[in-house]
């Protein structure tokens, strides 16, 4: 599982290079001409996330960043959220 996603199972896809020349024509160019394209790769951000699953057990995950930033995946909460409670008054 090299360069996928453990949360959505996206992976590394194939797309086109194009290499133009020429100036655009609203620009008051004669138009762009396409002289080369090649082959790349589009790969996806992963990045290792430590990750509390359903069922309460945390993991470290390779996820991409669509899946943390729209909360398919859970961070770890790694310290106590600070609670005023009652320590200082009677």
């Amino acid at each position: 599982m090299a360069r996928q996603c453990e949360a959505c199972g996206k992976k590394v896809q194939m797309g086109n290079r194009i290499e133009t020349r020429g100036k655009a024509k609203y620009l008051g160019g004669v138009g762009t001409k396409i002289t080369g394209i090649t082959r790349r790769k589009f790969v996806p951000n992963l990045q290792k996330v430590h990750v509390t699953t359903p069922n309460g057990e945390n993991k470290t995950l390779r996820v991409c960043v669509q899946c943390i930033r729209s909360g398919v995946v859970r961070k770890t909460v790694k310290t106590k959220p600070f609670d005023v409670g009652n320590s200082g008054k009677k």
